[in-house]
């Protein structure tokens, strides 16, 4: 759905909602690797593109210069941000290891409404992983980006139950952080069965109702997921 042109007529609230359509649609773009890191975000090619005036095209990236997806360099414009470093990827999963666990430990309280959805989350994912295996050439992206989404519903099912909205604000900043170390992965060599199997682990100490074992199996998976991911780089 393309985002509405004429600016100058909206009233400023109708503007921000501009803003942020183009925004969304734009960090979308981003997270669905439709541009290479490094690559240019010219503003004008941009308006052109999304049939908008160059203004909210321009907020939007200042938007997301915060996320870390844009940078901004002087007198060359925005453009996708490079991949991250190792010492980026360190301090990501360090802070999703702070958050998530946390979170973990909270959602123990609510097992009870929480298990039958992190059951059909756990399905999902390992649906997506058949798919990824099955998938020829030409679906394989796809098909990868569709596992990832999956793997990422898993651990926000259980943010959205652990009672506490700041800690699902700061596990969705680092998530946006998380698709761009998925984008330059390589295809061929996942972790996908053992993150899995770690998934596995945590929906059983949920369905126990057992907090400390759900908190300790999630440290486990942070930590492996580092472990292999960091592996990719050396």
């Amino acid at each position: 759905m393309k985002a509405q042109s004429s600016v100058s007529s909206h009233s400023p609230l109708s503007r921000r909602a501009l803003r942020d359509g183009v925004y969304d649609i734009l960090l979308e773009m981003l997270l669905a690797g439709e541009f290479e890191p490094g690559a240019p975000l010219g503003i004008d090619s941009l308006s052109r593109r999304l049939e908008v005036s160059p203004t909210p095209i321009r907020e939007a990236l200042v938007q997301l210069e915060h996320t870390g997806l844009v940078s901004r360099a002087a007198l060359k414009g925005y453009r996708v941000a490079p991949p991250l470093s190792v010492q980026q990827m360190r301090e990501l999963f360090d802070a999703r290891l702070v958050v998530e666990v946390a979170a973990a430990t909270r959602a123990a309280s609510a097992h009870h409404e929480l298990v039958a959805e992190l059951r059909e989350a756990h399905d999902q994912h390992q649906s997506a992983a058949e798919g990824f295996r099955n998938a020829d050439s030409q679906s394989r992206l796809g098909e990868y980006r569709r596992y990832f989404e999956a793997d990422w519903n898993f651990h926000e099912t259980i943010l959205r139950h652990c009672g506490n909205r700041f800690l699902q604000q700061m596990a969705q900043m680092a998530s946006t952080h998380t698709h761009r170390l998925r984008q330059s992965a390589r295809h061929g060599s996942d972790d996908m069965s053992l993150a899995i199997a770690e998934h596995a682990e945590i929906l059983q100490a949920f369905e126990r109702g057992d907090g400390s074992a759900a908190s300790e199996a999630m440290d486990r998976h942070i930590r492996g997921a580092q472990k292999r991911a960091l592996a990719e780089e050396n």
